[in-house]
């Protein structure tokens, strides 16, 4: 089956993402198997795709659409945040307040193994907000401006981390264990320069590439958290209040360029302002699904009110070299 047999149920309009209307779907499963190819085409096509109409109205119910269109699954390594897991390789949405914006990025960008594809389910809709909105990384490379592309393209970008127990992800939830020897052994095999700090934290770097060649479409793309997991990105008053607990080098998590050097705010204000100006955005309804090639394009969420209930699957696990990824 071909995407062309999609197309009369799908709807591109400005300013959104494309919305494939599911027809007799009553078992999501099934469905998503019979549809596989030509709902990858699409994503392949688009970047992503909102399918509309399959009722997902559980986790069991999730997962299995999940297992059906995704390669496999990965587990959830280096996380930022926490997350709930629901079975292996299905999670809750990252654990991040509600009234706060969580800003574009690529999920694992940072790691030298990351998620293809990514699969949202949208169990609950918010009564307000909470879009997860979505930008097309090729035209934010594009549109950023050409000296500072130039620069982390010769550079890359260098992410650091502090593990602590009381916010953020502790060493356990980002790494699975708080065993010395075994995170040190992970740190090894991923490129991650490691130093442990007296009372047990953990200070980590890594230096990655911030535009990667896309392995199917060969689109050049911006590929990176560079602006996301920066220090001018957190609200002002939480900056200030980690720069008093645990100091500027401490932060539990801060971007540079690759050679080192700090990125400023009006780098960081530049970057989402590109992203800004490619976002589209569809409020959830219950039982969505949403498709995002994790490559080709960047992801946020906005702030909502009320319960929301998104689960999400890292599909397709893709290993990283300078500039060039295969698949695993």
């Amino acid at each position: 089956m071909s995407s062309t047999s999609l197309l009369p149920y799908l709807d591109l309009a400005p300013g959104a993402p494309p919305v494939l209307h599911a027809k007799s779907a009553a078992d999501a499963a099934s469905w998503a198997a019979e549809h596989r190819d030509p709902l990858r085409a699409l994503v392949l096509e688009h970047g992503c795709v909102l399918v509309r109409g399959l009722g997902l109205a559980d986790p069991g119910s999730a997962e299995a659409v999940f297992r059906r269109l995704a390669d496999g699954l990965m587990p959830d390594r280096e996380p930022f945040a926490p997350r709930r897991r629901y079975a292996d390789g299905v999670y809750s949405s990252t654990k991040w307040p509600p009234n706060q914006q969580m800003c574009m990025h690529h999920e694992v960008s940072y790691g030298l193994e990351f998620p293809g594809l990514l699969l949202f389910a949208c169990l609950e809709a918010p009564g307000a907000g909470g879009a997860t909105a979505l930008a097309d990384a090729s035209a934010v490379l594009r549109d950023l401006p050409r000296e500072l592309v130039s620069r982390f393209e010769r550079e890359g970008w260098l992410l650091t981390r502090a593990y602590h127990d009381d916010i953020g992800a502790s060493v356990e939830e980002a790494f699975g264990t708080d065993d010395r020897a075994t995170v040190e052994r992970y740190c090894r095999r991923h490129a991650i320069e490691f130093a442990w700090q007296g009372g047990g934290s953990l200070h980590t770097r890594q230096r990655r590439g911030a535009v990667l060649r896309h392995p199917d479409s060969g689109l050049p793309c911006w590929f990176n958290q560079i602006a996301f997991l920066n220090e001018w990105t957190m609200e002002p008053e939480v900056h200030e209040y980690l720069v008093d607990m645990y100091g500027a080098d401490g932060l539990p998590f801060n971007t540079r360029f690759g050679n080192g050097d700090p990125i400023d705010a009006d780098v960081v204000r530049t970057i989402n302002e590109v992203y800004d100006a490619h976002t589209v955005r569809e409020p959830w309804q219950d039982g969505d699904l949403l498709l995002v090639d994790n490559m080709r394009t960047a992801h946020s969420r906005e702030p909502f009110e009320g319960p929301r209930e998104v689960l999400a699957a890292l599909g397709d696990p893709v290993l990283r070299a300078d500039g060039e990824v295969s698949g695993v």
